[in-house]
C-alpha cells in the first residue's frame, strides 16, 4: 500500500515519562498510545501506602494488548521518568543491583520499541541508566544529551521502526534543565543542548531515512507557544518552541509536566500538528489515531489526525502480567514492611504549611545531625502523608522523603540565609491585611476563584518548595510585603546571628543546584558560584541516611520545633483553620 510521507514527531524530554503504542491496520489506520511519567507504578500495588491500586502499567498493558489483537502494526514507546517514585524501582536501582531490573523485565515483556530518558531517570545515576541501556531490548533516546568528549548523543537520537510496510521515525529529546536540579556526578561526561537547535540539526538526517511517519517523543512539558515563550527551548518545558520552529513533525507526545494535553497546533510553516500528553503515574494514556483518507492531486495521501486520553483505571490488570511479575511484588513487599524503629506519635505533613511541624522537624534534625551544619533548610516533599504512631517501616521513609536527593552542605552568609527564607515564604504565604484574608497561596483561575477538586483546594505552588529553617529562631510577618517579612533573632542554641558572617547550611541537592530558585533568585547566588560554595555531599541519597539513623536509634520521638512562627498570630491562626479545611476538609 502506497502512503504519502507522514511526518510524526514524538519528542520525549527528560523531565517526564511516556509510553506510546502505535498500531497500523491493513486499512491505513495508525493508533499511537502514550503513557508517560510512570514513576515506578508498574505493579498494581502502592508499596508506600500498602494497598492495591486501580491504575498501573499492569492495566496499561491490558489496553495495549487489546490494541495489538485488533491490529498487526503496534509500536510501543516510553517517554521517561520510570526510575523514581515507588520503592519497587528504588530497590532494583540501589538495593538489589545483581538481579534483572524490574523496569527492564516489564518493558521487554511488553515489547517496547523505543523510549526517551527522563530527568528522574538521570537522577538514578550512571550505574543505573547505563545498566538499563544494556538490559533493554529497545533503544533509549535523547538526541540533546550529548557526550562531551565525542560531541555525539550519549543515547541514541532516533529510531526507525517498520510496521506493515510503513517506516516510523521516533525522535527523542530530554528537558535540558537537568543541571538546574541534579548533582553533576549523576550525568558526568554529558551536557544537555538546546531543544530547537538539536531538532533542526537532526530533522534533515531523519528525513533522509524517508520515513512515512516522523514521531517526536519529548520528556518535556507542553507550554503553549506564544511570544512569551518564543525562545524557551533551553528551559524546562521547551516542547512548544520545537513544535513551532521546526517543521517536519506531525505528532508530538510530551511528558515531564504531569499534565494532560490533546490539541491541534499550527507551526511556523502552517502545518497542523497533533499534541498529546498522557499525564503521570500510569493513570492515563494518550492515543493518536492516524487515518489515510485519500489522494491529493499531487498523488500524495491525505491524512487525518485525532487524539484521545484513555482512563487506565477503566481496565483491570492483565492476568498474565500479574502472574509473571508476582515474585517482584512479594520481594518488594518484604522490603518495605521491614520495621526499622518505633514512633511515639503520629507524624503528618499537613501541619507543615501553617507553621513548624514534627514532620519537617524530623527532616531538619536528621540533616543537622548528619552534617553538623549551623542551619537546615527543608520542606514537606509530599503534600499529604502520615507516618502512624507505632512501628516505622522502610516504606514510611518514602513518605518522609519522596525523592532520591543527596544532602549538601553549603556556605552561606547570614543575609543570604534571610533572603532565602524571604523567597520561600513569598511563594507560600499571602500578604494579609486582617484575619479575614487567606493565609496560604491557593490555586485559582483568572477571575480569582479557587480551583477545587473533589471539594478541596490546591496549593498554588509545589509543597517541595515550601522550605522552612531549623537551627535559627525567626518570625514571618504576613502583614508586611514580600521581601520584608523575615526577622532572624538568633540561633536556637543562644548564639548571636550575624548577617555578615558565613555559616554552614544543610539542604538537599535539588535545592543546592538551584532547584526552585531559592538560592539563585532568592539569595542572589549565581549557578557558577553555587559549585564553589559546596563544602560536602553525601555519597548516597538522603533517605538512606535517614533510614540508617532511625534504625540505629530504634525510637522516633517526634517533636514540633518552636523556632519560628507566623505573625500576627491572631490573624494567622484564624486563617489557618479556614485554609486547612479547604485543603484537607477539616482538622483531625
Amino acid at each position: 500500500m502506497k502512503t504519502r510521507l507522514l511526518r510524526i514527531a514524538i519528542f520525549c524530554t527528560i523531565t517526564g515519562l511516556s509510553f506510546f503504542s502505535c498500531t497500523v491496520s491493513n486499512k491505513g489506520v495508525l493508533s499511537i498510545i502514550e503513557t508517560t511519567d510512570i514513576h515506578g507504578v508498574f505493579l498494581p500495588y502502592d508499596f508506600v501506602e500498602n494497598k492495591n491500586i486501580d491504575a498501573s502499567v499492569a492495566s496499561c498493558y491490558t489496553y495495549i494488548k487489546g490494541a495489538r489483537e485488533k491490529s498487526e502494526g503496534v509500536v510501543l514507546l516510553d517517554n521517561g521518568d520510570n526510575l523514581q517514585g515507588q520503592p519497587e524501582v528504588y530497590y532494583y536501582n540501589f538495593i538489589d543491583t545483581v538481579s534483572p531490573h524490574l523496569v527492564a523485565e516489564v518493558m521487554n515483556f511488553m515489547q517496547y520499541d523505543a523510549g526517551t530518558t527522563g530527568n528522574h531517570d538521570i537522577e538514578a545515576g550512571h550505574s543505573v541508566y547505563d545498566r538499563l541501556v544494556k538490559e533493554y531490548n529497545f533503544p533509549l533516546l535523547a538526541a540533546n544529551a550529548v557526550d562531551i568528549k565525542t560531541g555525539k548523543p550519549y543515547f541514541k537520537p532516533y529510531q526507525v521502526i517498520s510496521r506493515n510496510g510503513l517506516r516510523i521515525a521516533v525522535f527523542g529529546m530530554v528537558t535540558p534543565a537537568i543541571p538546574e536540579w541534579l548533582p553533576p556526578e549523576l550525568y558526568k561526561g554529558m551536557e544537555f543542548k538546546d531543544m530547537v537547535e538539536t531538532a533542526k540539526k537532526w530533522m534533515p538526517v531523519i528525513l533522509r531515512e524517508k520515513p512515512d511517519l516522523v514521531v517526536g517523543l519529548f520528556h518535556s512539558g507542553w507550554d503553549k507557544y506564544d511570544d512569551k515563550n518564543r525562545n524557551n527551548s533551553k528551559e524546562e518545558n521547551g516542547s512548544s518552541a520545537v513544535a513551532y520552529n521546526v517543521p517536519g513533525f506531525d505528532i508530538i507526545f510530551n511528558g515531564h509536566d504531569h499534565k494532560l494535553a490533546n490539541e491541534k497546533f499550527v507551526n511556523i510553516a502552517g502545518d497542523t500538528l497533533l499534541v498529546l500528553d498522557g499525564g503521570s503515574h500510569a493513570g492515563k494514556m494518550a492515543e493518536a489515531d492516524v487515518r489515510f483518507t485519500g489522494s491529493k492531486k499531487n498523488g500524495k495521501k491525505n491524512i487525518s489526525l485525532s487524539g484521545k486520553i484513555i482512563n487506565v483505571s477503566d481496565y483491570k490488570p492483565d492476568p498474565e502480567f500479574v502472574t509473571k511479575f508476582r515474585h517482584y511484588q512479594d520481594t518488594i513487599s518484604n522490603y518495605v514492611r521491614r520495621v526499622i524503629g518505633y514512633s511515639k506519635e503520629d507524624i503528618s505533613s499537613r501541619e507543615s504549611y501553617f507553621g513548624p511541624s514534627a514532620f519537617v522537624g524530623l527532616i531538619h534534625s536528621l540533616q543537622l545531625e548528619i552534617t553538623g551544619a549551623d542551619v537546615s533548610f527543608a520542606a514537606p516533599l509530599s503534600f499529604d502523608v502520615k507516618i502512624a504512631k507505632g512501628p516505622v517501616t522502610v516504606g514510611d521513609m518514602f513518605k518522609l522523603y519522596r525523592f532520591e536527593n543527596m544532602l549538601y552542605t553549603l556556605q552561606m552568609s547570614g543575609d543570604e540565609i534571610r533572603k532565602y527564607l524571604e523567597y520561600s515564604y513569598s511563594g507560600w504565604l499571602n500578604t494579609m491585611h486582617d484575619a479575614g484574608d487567606r493565609l496560604l497561596k491557593l490555586r485559582a483561575d483568572k477571575s480569582g476563584r479557587l480551583s477545587m477538586s473533589n471539594g478541596k483546594a490546591w496549593l498554588k505552588n509545589q509543597p517541595y518548595n515550601f522550605d522552612s529553617a531549623a537551627g535559627i529562631d525567626y518570625t514571618v510577618d504576613v502583614s508586611k510585603p514580600e521581601g520584608e517579612r523575615v526577622v532572624i533573632t538568633g540561633f536556637s542554641d543562644g548564639r548571636a546571628f550575624d548577617m555578615n558572617k558565613i555559616y554552614k547550611v544543610a539542604l538537599n541537592s535539588y535545592r543546592g543546584n538551584g532547584g526552585g530558585g531559592h538560592l539563585t533568585e532568592g539569595s542572589g547566588i549565581s549557578r557558577e558560584e553555587l559549585a564553589k560554595r559546596l563544602l560536602s555531599s553525601t555519597e548516597k541519597d538522603l533517605r538512606y541516611y535517614m533510614l540508617k539513623s532511625i534504625e540505629a536509634k530504634k525510637i522516633v520521638n517526634p517533636v514540633t520545633p518552636k523556632n519560628w512562627k507566623i505573625i500576627p498570630e491572631k490573624w494567622a491562626d484564624k486563617s489557618a483553620i479556614r485554609d486547612y479545611s479547604l485543603l484537607f476538609g477539616g482538622r483531625e
